[in-house]
């Protein structure tokens, strides 16, 4: 504030450099913003990601569940089925 009321070359120099100075930190300070958006979103569709995945997971055990009871019930399935159809040499 002072380098703003002083009314010499250097502190004209020093005022425009506290001014770009201060430019600049918004700059970054917006950079910074954006940079913590697409940090956000990134991680929003990591964590969707890992939800699909885990969903699929549960439905991979599911049909191998399925899969484990039909083979159950063919080994305990064990009558032999009476042919069809005519019966030669009788």
């Amino acid at each position: 504030m002072l380098s703003s009321v002083l009314n010499s070359s250097r502190a004209i120099l020093v005022n425009i450099q506290v001014i770009r100075i201060f430019s600049k930190m918004r700059q970054l300070w917006a950079d910074a913003d954006n940079l913590r958006r697409e940090i956000a979103a990134i991680k929003n569709t990591l964590q969707l990601h890992d939800q699909k995945l885990n969903n699929q997971d549960k439905n991979i055990e599911i049909v191998f569940r399925y899969l484990d009871e039909l083979m159950e019930k063919q080994e305990t399935i064990q009558n032999p089925q009476q042919k069809i159809g005519y019966k030669l040499g009788v």
